[in-house]
């Protein structure tokens, strides 16, 4: 495939560089753009597309959103979610604009969409009115590090765990309210990821949570699967997510899993997890009450997690996506295979 230019920008560690890294490593001949210009800059569209004038690739493949605007050959890009139209706090009349004049023209232009979830898929088709069939689901996987096998972090105290940025959609604030009440708080800690603030520090001392409530710097994926093994619970009640790696991981260690009833959630965790109405706090102290002091129901969690996260592998990603450059570079003629395999119905059960 060394006619296909893949935009190797949006390799990093976050949701869609782990995607980009993965299919970067595991599909053969793709040749990375490289720019100094992030991906996800204001002007990259116009830039990208004279860039592509100049290269003139047979098929120009991006991980992430981000498309050219101007060029007129090939296109295939990925769409994870509507997060920045969904999510009022992450929205902005500036990022309206992109979605409408830069992603959904791209929509229509592009051989294929790629997405995550069928939950995404389905919404992108609607936002963007374009056929189902063009919107693809490839899926996310899970691997090395994030197995049971291996060195857990080891505090000197149990812990409830969260992993994920701090934006509002992600509802810390929730949790921390849920976690107060939930009775739990004299036989472990919650430990958030990253580092504290004086915002989210604020909501500690409001709600007395003092020691209670600790912070962990994640420098690695390896110091990730660490954290992960080691907790007693994984703990993620967010409000939108267009899949929702985090939960996964956590199953892929083996950690009993609390998380969201809406979105993606549930189509990644199937019956492998304990689902709560984000939008109720008593319904997640509720959930962590049960993951913390029902220890049949954990153990049940980790077994039925690891099954579940068996389904999800990045070599299966990878295969799905191979499928459609192909499809896409003309090397796979059969479209209503590809379409009935990939577009219009779950990947995951």
């Amino acid at each position: 495939m060394n006619e296909i230019l893949y935009d190797s920008r949006w390799v990093g560690n976050h949701g869609i560089g782990r995607f980009a890294s993965e299919l970067q490593k595991l599909i053969p001949g793709l040749t990375p753009f490289e720019a100094r210009r992030r991906p996800w800059h204001p002007f990259d569209p116009a830039c990208l597309g004279a860039a592509l004038w100049n290269i003139q690739p047979k098929l120009f493949f991006s991980p992430g959103y981000n498309s050219p605007m101007g060029w007129p050959g090939q296109l295939i890009f990925t769409l994870h979610d509507l997060n920045h139209l969904r999510v009022r706090e992450n929205s902005s009349s500036l990022k309206r604009c992109y979605y409408d004049f830069v992603i959904k023209p791209a929509c229509h232009k592009a051989a294929f969409v790629l997405t995550v979830s069928e939950y995404s898929r389905q919404e992108i088709a609607n936002w963007a009115q374009v056929d189902e069939q063009k919107v693809v689901n490839v899926g996310n996987g899970v691997g090395v590090p994030f197995t049971s096998a291996g060195r857990r972090y080891e505090p000197g105290y149990p812990y409830l765990l969260y992993v994920g940025s701090r934006k509002p959609h992600k509802n810390i604030t929730s949790l921390l309210e849920a976690f107060a009440i939930s009775g739990v708080r004299s036989e472990l800690r919650l430990v958030l990821s990253g580092h504290r603030d004086r915002q989210i520090q604020a909501h500690i001392d409001r709600l007395k949570l003092g020691k209670d409530v600790d912070f962990l710097a994640l420098e690695s994926t390896e110091s990730l699967a660490e954290a992960y093994r080691g907790a007693a619970g994984f703990v993620f009640p967010s409000l939108y997510e267009g899949f929702g790696l985090p939960p996964l991981e956590a199953m892929a260690c083996g950690t009993p899993v609390l998380t969201s009833n809406v979105c993606s959630l549930p189509e990644v965790v199937g019956e492998a997890a304990i689902l709560v109405q984000p939008d109720k706090v008593e319904d997640i102290a509720c959930g962590i009450r049960r993951i913390v002091q029902d220890s049949t129901l954990r153990s049940q969690l980790r077994e039925s997690g690891l099954r579940r996260a068996q389904l999800f592998s990045w070599n299966e990603t990878a295969r799905r996506t191979s499928q459609i450059l192909n499809r896409a570079l003309g090397n796979f003629p059969d479209w209503k295979a590809v379409a009935e395999t990939y577009g219009s119905r779950k990947v995951y059960p």
